[in-house]
């Protein structure tokens, strides 16, 4: 199973796919990623204000494993772990996700290559928080439970750090 949907949407294309959505019964799941190293952003700024639904998760708990030194600061997480955290988010095996955060779209990026990496729908919503022309919603989200099955992470779309570092730059032949 691939991902058909645009890896980068923008507030048109996502007010388009409310609209959508809502008529075919299909579940949306939007996704509030906002998190910064220092642990100045975070579910704070969720219950401050989100889109409308969205539901927060954490990138530095949820979406990576603890850091080891081998595996770097942000490593993915065990994939019983990460199915896990779908399933509190009410990801199904049929949710459409757009992803979000308040920044460059690093860390809402992040979230969807995990997904994408694993079949699922998902975008980063382009201009994050700040494109969104709607209403904002505060307060906790509690979605409907998911019912994401355990997937292991492809092994072909994963490199290790001794890997990368064997690889030419981008642009220059191997």
């Amino acid at each position: 199973m691939s991902p058909t949907s645009a890896p980068l949407l923008d507030v048109s294309a996502l007010h388009a796919l409310i609209d959508e959505i809502g008529q075919e019964g299909r579940p949306l799941v939007l996704l509030d990623v906002r998190w910064a190293l220092d642990g100045s952003k975070g579910e704070h700024d969720h219950l401050a204000g989100h889109l409308p639904g969205a539901v927060y998760v954490d990138l530095g708990t949820e979406l990576a494993a603890p850091a080891r030194p081998e595996a770097g600061r942000h490593p993915l997480p065990d994939p019983a772990d990460f199915a896990a955290t779908l399933r509190r988010l009410g990801v199904t095996e049929d949710s459409r996700i757009v992803a979000y955060d308040d920044t460059d779209g690093g860390p809402a990026a992040r979230l969807v290559w995990m997904l994408r990496a694993l079949g699922h729908e998902a975008s980063v919503l382009g201009g994050g928080l700040h494109a969104w022309n709607g209403p904002l919603e505060s307060g906790p989200v509690t979605p409907e439970p998911g019912d994401v099955p355990v997937r292991d992470w492809p092994a072909d779309r994963i490199a290790s750090a001794d890997e990368v570092a064997r690889s030419p730059p981008p642009g220059r032949p191997s």
